[in-house]
């Protein structure tokens, strides 16, 4: 997987990359199909911003969160990616199923 890790306004230190790489993570061991991860870390007045595009076989998947501590916007954002990617992948598994059951009933 190919992960980006970009700043607006803000510099993206080691320590943030190294955050942003142990977040991602668990999202990977749930879906290993992910092929490239953008994530834009950024300041707008005083909320700290983060955004995740997640490119998966077949669809992006988009997320972003604001907070007042950059940390707890990435936690955060991180968590609704997870609960996303999750269901991306409940969604692919429940496709398979019916075509089996389908296939199994003659139709």
């Amino acid at each position: 997987m190919n992960l980006q890790v970009t700043g607006h306004h803000v510099e993206v230190t080691p320590a943030l990359r190294e955050y942003v790489e142990t977040k991602i993570s668990p999202v990977v061991q749930h879906f290993d199909h992910i092929t490239k991860a953008n994530v834009i870390l950024s300041i707008e007045k005083h909320q700290q911003k983060a955004e995740a595009t997640l490119h998966v076989p077949g669809k992006e998947i988009f997320v972003e969160n604001a907070h007042e501590d950059l940390y707890a916007a990435i936690d955060l954002m991180f968590d609704k990616l997870d609960r996303q990617v999750q269901k991306h992948k409940q969604k692919l598994q429940d496709h398979h199923r019916q075509d089996k059951r389908a296939a199994m009933q003659g139709v």
